[in-house]
């Protein structure tokens, strides 16, 4: 199964399935001498991991990483670091009605027909408990971008269905963050969020949203001007990330409906900077960073997994309804945040080294 791996110089390959003995990671090319802890790495973990709270799973995984190899006495040595988690409360039962189903909207019947064969357990490689190992090396990019040049990475929920918050990320910190249930800065957004959630479980039913995020003091010059433009990297990055449904840098698809004349992002000299008066690029310009944060948009589709009964068909080709067992989200975008800010921090890192061997 191809596709596993993500990045150039600093690789990311993660292996494991929802209810495997472990997801895990391998990061090659990481630079040696980062300070990193295993608590700078479970920190990270514990934002993403289940059963924190009433609207995410009732899974309950303390996601304890193991540290195999490429950390000695609290530094990267520049060999691959190996990172596994193990699975411990696995219930594989809650899915033996469903092996021979293709449940609507997931990767069962492309899987099947792909390959022949599917790890029906949770959903298997398919399930988002593959992002564990995508969290685990975020947090090793992180830490070298802070410790380097002070990238600043903050992601937030900004929607939920039609509830949004009126947020400027300039003025938001981790802080407001993670005191809300939901990740939404917006304390009014955020309550609104939260009840209309607990309605929509009790209804048996899931929701999606949009997460937010920005990449401040980023380096200038990331990104190359065709295939690897940094923002379509980024792009890549967020698709990936399971449940997705579109990804918008800058002014997005609200800039499609302005004119060139207010949409122009005009220089200014600050000190002794070039800045630019407005960033409706996004901090992206011909694919290259321009020294602006860089700001971006991620929608996520409603959680596949829900207690209505639902129609589908078997591997017989019989129309069948069904309810769907396991443990799942009422919204994954609460969650999805350390994802999609490890995803970001990934990227970055990767341009970076690419940058420096270029022009050192």
């Amino acid at each position: 199964m191809p596709g596993n791996t993500f990045g150039q110089l600093f690789k990311v390959t993660t292996f494991g399935e929802s209810h495997g003995d472990v997801v895990g990671c391998v990061v090659d090319g990481c630079p040696p001498g980062i300070r990193i802890s295993q608590n700078d790495i479970q920190t990270e973990l514990d934002r993403r991991k289940p059963g924190k709270n009433h609207i995410s799973s009732s899974r309950k995984e303390k996601d304890r990483v193991h540290i195999m190899s490429g950390i000695f006495k609290g530094e990267t040595t520049g060999a691959p670091v190996i990172m596994v988690v193990h699975n411990k409360d696995v219930k594989t039962e809650d899915y033996s009605h469903l092996k021979n189903l293709y449940r609507p909207s997931h990767a069962d019947f492309t899987f099947q027909k792909k390959y022949g064969i599917r790890d029906w357990r949770g959903g298997g490689r398919a399930s988002a408990r593959e992002t564990v190992a995508r969290v685990a090396a975020g947090a090793i990019a992180k830490k070298y971008l802070s410790e380097k040049e002070d990238v600043k990475f903050l992601t937030y929920v900004e929607q939920i269905q039609a509830i949004k918050g009126d947020i400027d990320y300039k003025k938001v910190n981790l802080k407001d963050i993670e005191s809300s249930v939901v990740r939404c800065p917006d304390r009014g957004a955020s309550q609104q969020m939260e009840k209309l959630l607990n309605k929509t479980q009790k209804e048996g039913d899931t929701l999606g949203g949009v997460v937010f995020g920005a990449i401040r003091n980023m380096p200038l010059g990331l990104g190359e001007p065709v295939f690897d433009k940094l923002s379509a990297d980024l792009a890549k990055a967020m698709l990936s990330v399971g449940a997705t449904r579109g990804f918008e840098y800058g002014s997005g698809f609200t800039g499609s409906g302005m004119k060139g004349s207010d949409h122009n992002d005009e220089f200014y000299v600050r000190g002794r900077k070039i800045k630019t008066r407005t960033n409706n690029s996004g901090g992206i310009q011909g694919g290259i960073s321009n020294g602006e944060d860089v700001y971006f948009r991620v929608a996520f589709k409603p959680v596949s997994s829900f207690k209505k009964t639902q129609k589908t068909v078997d591997i017989k080709g019989r129309e069948v309804s069904f309810q769907a067992g396991g443990r799942h989200d009422a919204c994954i975008v609460p969650r999805a945040v350390p994802i999609i800010e490890a995803m970001a921090s990934l990227v970055v890192i990767d341009h970076y080294l690419r940058n420096k061997a270029q022009n050192q």
